[in-house]
């Protein structure tokens, strides 16, 4: 006989998304179960972890969970450049140690996590809403029912895509890195790799994680590349082309793989009884391809926009919209923007992305920052272009703004 449990909200996938939306809905007042099917909390890796000093700040995400970075390197083919900033503004998370900080946060705000805990099917009434979830947990089967669930599945979508509300992503990207240990780290110094040889569709990267642990990665744009991201990524780590040479001698500690949707933000994300968060939701910065802050953000968002419905005893879709109405008006038009730039990016040859460095190299670090993290406002277009008086430059920043007139 299945275990049967009852909860206000149930958020389903711990990761970032998942712990801030249980963090922040138990800390408005109501009974939530946060579900992860892993044995523990982050026990596999699917992102290089970057993100922004801003937003650990922001989120209060302690020092020790990650690296800062103030030197953001470019290679291409024929071409290298670095933009260096007096303080660190990125930073590479130790992913394990802050997604388990999140969900300790959720845990000590009253929310009960069950690990190891499959969620494969939604529970629907007989209009045809979501009123729980069911699976499999270490002692067999068990149904949770809930007047809000979450979907943080992440990539995979599992709730939304078993309501019939989404299909399978069709443009994503696909990761593939080693974190591993090497003899010669500058672990304030970043490295995106461009062309051909490092990734057809994407780029190749090195994050340092501190100390002399490095993160060395591939992403690939699917479907626009069949190429495995993991042969690749070994192509690149035994023939040590470009920086990864720097880095000396080269012994791997671990093996990560992840997808990230890449198709915009295309999907509904409330609906009757449900909300959708993080990757489930396509909150991803198209030109990284990161999104953690995203999770964190619009997952705590989601928390308490549910709290505040469950209280008042309405949980239609309407009740839920204020979700999706704050993070439409706060990033749909700078994603928008940076899938622009992006398409631009996919197609250019060896050559254009030496030149592409030449523009990028223009830029001041603020301006440098403001541009990788889609921080696309109209203002900040005009000033860039203002102050850099080259044409390849306003170009660039204008294929944003004709696309996206009215943003600020």
């Amino acid at each position: 006989m299945a275990s049967e449990y009852h909860y206000d909200l149930v958020v389903v996938g711990g990761g970032p998304a998942g712990s801030s939306a249980a963090f922040e809905a138990s800390k408005n007042g109501i009974k939530v179960a946060l579900i992860e099917k892993e044995e523990i909390i982050a026990q596999s890796v699917r992102t290089s972890g970057v993100t922004w000093i801003q937003n650990i700040k922001e989120f209060g995400i302690p020092d020790d969970c990650y690296n800062p970075i103030k030197n953001y390197s470019f290679c291409s083919p024929n071409n290298e450049v670095t933009i260096s900033d007096t303080v660190s503004h990125a930073a590479v998370l130790d992913v394990r140690k802050t997604y388990r900080w999140l969900a300790e946060q959720a845990k000590n705000e009253g929310v009960d996590i069950f690990l190891k805990t499959s969620i494969k099917n939604a529970i629907k009434n007989k209009e045809g809403d979501i009123i729980g979830v069911s699976g499999t947990s270490k002692d067999g089967e068990i149904i949770f029912y809930a007047k809000i669930i979450i979907d943080a599945t992440g990539f995979s979508s599992t709730i939304s895509k078993d309501m019939g509300f989404v299909t399978q992503w069709e443009r994503f990207g696909a990761g593939a890195e080693y974190e591993v240990s090497a003899e010669n780290v500058d672990s304030e110094t970043w490295w995106l790799m461009v062309g051909q040889k490092y990734s057809p569709s994407g780029y190749a990267w090195i994050f340092p994680v501190g100390r002399n642990i490095v993160r060395i990665g591939v992403g690939i744009g699917k479907p626009e590349s069949s190429i495995d991201p993991t042969e690749r990524l070994k192509e690149l780590m035994d023939s040590k082309i470009g920086p990864i040479k720097k880095l000396g001698k080269i012994t791997p500690i671990e093996f990560h793989y992840g997808l990230i949707p890449n198709d915009g933000l295309s999907r509904k994300t409330v609906y009757n009884n449900l909300i959708l968060v993080g990757d489930s939701a396509g909150q991803a910065n198209p030109l990284v391809l990161e999104g953690i802050r995203y999770a964190i953000k619009y997952g705590r968002v989601a928390g308490k926009v549910a709290a505040t419905a469950i209280k008042s005893g309405i949980t239609n879709e309407s009740a839920l919209y204020p979700y999706e109405e704050t993070w439409k008006k706060e990033i749909q038009g700078k994603i928008k923007s940076a899938g622009k730039v992006q398409d631009r990016w996919i197609g250019l040859t060896d050559e254009e992305w030496d030149k592409e460095l030449e523009i990028i190299k223009e830029l001041r670090p603020e301006e440098f920052l403001d541009f990788i993290k889609a921080e696309f406002g109209l203002a900040n277009m005009i000033k860039l272009a203002t102050h850099h008086p080259k044409l390849a430059v306003r170009q660039l920043f204008n294929l944003v703004k004709s696309k996206n007139k009215g943003i600020t």
